[in-house]
């Protein structure tokens, strides 16, 4: 049963993919249904097998079968299930559920930002396809099948990022799927040394390298991350996919695409052995993405391109998390991945805040915006939570994380652990005070005539909000006892 219910995570979405792509304009239904049903059985999962692993074995090429009569070591499809997976999933499916919630409202032509037409076909079949897609990366059991999700995410979000078809949304998921298809080109590189030398495509197969070799593979796995992952040099394509619909802005950012490459990292390093030089060159590019991220935020005007740079600076954590854990500090590695869920929901809740607000006064000036509290008072406290959890305020979730993070790296030998520390704390207090500036600019005081907004957003949109405000709270409640499964 439990196994059962992890396949349907990947193969509902998908069949609810292929049936919006037929029905067009009345995909709505059956994309409602489609995300409920493969979020009811996630749940289900997580009640079922909480801290639980497993693996099936769902098929094999016959010419591969196994060593010594075929080439390969292990089989090559089926699904493995373990807290990593799961904490994955406790973030990819809600948070996917609630875009399509919240997309039967935004995607109309009362939104004044971008009024839409009978496109829901072809907006739903990607958005679903994308959920399919994150939910295999994370369940994939070896490097070969989660190269193919991979690529399927890569795909959706180049579709996805260029919905409008305007020039700028085509350069921006032309720009997208260039660079971050250049990264897969180098995991791909990664799993042909390691089929070649090892005849397995198996996460564990890492260990079986030779030290050198093993050295090169995980910094090629790194590049691919680090496109995926939107960190620095590699992250200039993200704050430009911020011309996508702002629905699929929040689920780029929350919990597809960019988390898939931190899943990457995550996953990689709790099977194989990272040497110290390739944690510590982790672990440095982490802090310079953080802090080039950081010095953009002054100069943003547009409230989606300010929360873009807060994504690349926050999944900088994640991968700062995870490299202290590969230094050996494993309470740094159950921050980097309990920060995924944590910011995931944060970021969620304030990506559709700021389409709340592009829906009811077809801004995303910050500039030009004022005093929107009054007439949106539920979308302002959304604002200010997820503003709250995301920079670290308890006791909402990214304080947790961040603590363990922050914990993991004191508990490294040498000036590390307090250099981390003081980087960390400088960062955060930077990026609260800005945030909050720019909140209080945005939401509070008097509104200018020419953007007041008459009320806060219909109901299914004001429905998501109100959930990703109770997942600011809630995602360490699930997550915390997950991570303890981890990096022992």
């Amino acid at each position: 049963m439990i196994m059962t219910l992890a396949v349907l995570i990947v193969v509902l979405p998908a069949a609810g993919a292929l049936l919006c792509a037929f029905l067009k304009e009345r995909s709505r239904p059956v994309a409602s249904a489609s995300a409920v049903l493969v979020t009811a059985a996630t749940v289900w999962l997580a009640l079922s097998s909480f801290g639980a692993s497993h693996r099936l074995v769902l098929g094999e090429i016959p010419w591969l079968r196994g060593m010594p009569h075929g080439i390969v070591s292990a089989p090559v499809f089926g699904i493995m299930f373990d807290p990593l997976a799961l904490l994955m999933l406790l973030l990819v499916v809600p948070v996917g559920l609630l875009t399509v919630i919240y997309s039967i409202s935004y995607l109309t032509d009362k939104n004044r930002e971008h009024p839409v037409g009978s496109q829901d076909g072809r907006y739903y079949f990607w958005l679903l396809l994308f959920v399919s897609s994150m939910a295999g990366v994370v369940l994939s059991p070896n490097f070969l099948q989660l190269l193919v999700f991979w690529e399927m995410t890569t795909l959706c979000s180049w579709a996805l990022i260029s919905f409008y078809q305007d020039e700028r949304s085509l350069r921006a998921g032309y720009k997208a799927m260039l660079m971050t298809q250049g990264g897969g080109a180098f995991l791909l590189v990664a799993i042909l040394i390691l089929f070649a030398r090892t005849g397995s495509f198996e996460f564990s197969a890492l260990s079986a390298l030779p030290t050198g070799l093993r050295n090169w593979v995980f910094v090629f796995i790194l590049i691919a991350a680090w496109a995926k992952a939107a960190q620095v040099p590699l992250h200039t394509w993200l704050p430009d996919a911020m011309e996508a619909p702002t629905p699929i802005s929040a689920y780029l950012h929350a919990a597809a695409m960019v988390k898939a490459g931190v899943y990457l990292m995550a996953r990689t390093v709790s099977s194989g052995s990272m040497s110290a030089e390739i944690s510590t060159l982790m672990a440095c590019m982490a802090l310079l993405t953080i802090f080039v991220a950081l010095s953009f935020y002054f100069v943003q005007d547009d409230l989606k391109r300010l929360l873009a740079y807060s994504t690349i600076a926050h999944l900088g954590y994640v991968m700062l998390g995870i490299a202290i854990g590969a230094r050996g500090a494993p309470l740094g590695y159950r921050g980097g991945v309990l920060h995924i869920i944590c910011h995931g929901y944060s970021k969620a809740a304030l990506f559709l805040c700021v389409g709340a607000i592009t829906y009811a006064t077809g801004k995303r000036s910050i500039s030009a915006l004022r005093g929107l509290g009054r007439s949106m008072p539920l979308t302002a406290a959304a604002f200010f939570v997820g503003l709250l959890s995301v920079t670290g305020v308890p006791p909402f979730g990214c304080f947790w994380s961040k603590f363990m993070i922050l914990a993991g790296a004191m508990q490294l030998h040498g000036a590390a652990g307090p250099v981390i520390l003081t980087l960390v704390l400088c960062e955060t207090l930077i990026s609260f005070g800005w945030m909050l500036y720019v909140a209080q600019k945005v939401f509070l005081g008097v509104a200018p005539e020419p953007v007041v907004a008459s009320s806060d957003p219909p109901w299914p949109m004001r429905v998501t909000l109100i959930a990703l405000m109770i997942g600011c709270l809630a995602a360490p409640l699930a997550g915390i006892p997950l991570v303890r499964f981890m990096g022992t």
